[in-house]
């Protein structure tokens, strides 16, 4: 089964992020066909320094790489090195109804946080219909707020198919509710937007200041203390199998230890967890080199699977004459 999804260079990852998608998208690869790009020019609908993009996109490669995803296994590429992606946004925006724009949340969302009303972030939704249809994925693993953009992309492929026959697949989307919703250091979802987020390669001394401040009831040291709604046990959980959750209850229900101990227990839990990502992490970081060719590699396979339903649209259309 062939999957897709991208991945907005937006700066330094979290363990939200990780929980919520990479680490399902890492997974993945044993079993399905994963397609994984870097949507930098989705990036350009709010970051407009041209330099910080460059750095964002080297970035968010060398983070990828880091935390498993293989470019032997998988297609792994920066979406601006497939030019066929331009021209089918083009093309699409001819099928694509005004209204059916108007009608997308993330555009309406955005402009009410104070994002400026420009074309690309109207048209957001076209480019990412090219970016789905353009390989011809089974499965498009999106959050609940992602939904609508993957029907976008089946309505313009109905009315495209429906002017020129049967060229584009219709996807289908996927949404895990399984995955955990991690909590931030406020115990609101961890999010960049909250400022509340435990970054995973962040300095050890500078992580455990982050994990200090994470909000916790006053409870005296002697007393036994609730773990199910304590943000501290809600993150550790998920780095702990079983019989390791239930040996941190007990030390909650036990009573003589603070939060303040669970925090550090929790500090030296994540920074045990991703020592070997890191030490990948610093291998990619001295190599930036084998970054570029590796993103390289996978633009040439991202084309080649591209090819096929490029040449029909053009051959359809009228462009190829």
């Amino acid at each position: 089964m062939r999957l897709l999804t991208g991945i907005q260079p937006s700066g330094d990852l979290h363990i939200g992020n990780y929980f919520g998608s990479i680490r399902q998208m890492i997974n993945a690869q044993q079993d399905n066909e994963i397609f994984a790009f870097i949507a930098n020019y989705h990036a350009m609908t709010t970051v407009n320094d041209g330099k910080r993009l460059a750095e964002l996109t080297m970035q968010a490669a060398t983070d990828f790489l880091a935390l498993g995803i293989n470019p032997e296994k998988s297609t792994f590429w920066v979406q601006s090195d497939v030019d066929e992606v331009l021209e089918l946004y083009w093309m699409l925006s001819s099928f694509t109804p005004m209204g059916l724009l108007e009608r997308a949340h993330s555009f309406k969302d955005k402009t009410a946080k104070g994002i400026a009303a420009n074309h690309s972030l109207f048209s957001y939704p076209v480019l990412m219909a090219a970016d789905i249809l353009l390989f011809k994925p089974d499965i498009v693993p999106v959050g609940k707020d992602q939904i609508q953009h993957v029907e976008i992309a089946r309505d313009i492929a109905i009315k495209f198919n429906n002017q020129y026959g049967e060229v584009f697949k219709l996807p289908e989307y996927r949404v895990d509710d399984n995955v955990a919703t991690v909590p931030g250091t406020d115990g609101q979802k961890m999010s960049k937007s909250y400022g509340n987020t435990i970054r995973i390669f962040e300095d050890e001394k500078k992580q455990l200041k982050t994990i200090k401040k994470i909000v916790t009831e006053a409870v005296a040291m002697e007393e036994p203390k609730e773990y199910e709604s304590c943000n501290v046990y809600n993150i550790a959980k998920l780095f702990l199998d079983e019989s390791k959750q239930l040996a941190l209850q007990e030390r909650y229900l036990k009573g003589g230890e603070g939060h303040g101990h669970f925090k550090l227990y929790l500090a030296e839990v994540i920074w045990e967890y991703y020592r070997p990502y890191r030490e990948k992490r610093e291998y990619y970081v001295t190599h930036q080199d084998d970054v570029r060719d590796i993103l390289k590699m996978g633009a040439d396979k991202a084309r080649s699977s591209a090819s096929e339903i490029i040449d029909k649209v053009r051959s359809v259309t009228g462009i190829a004459y």
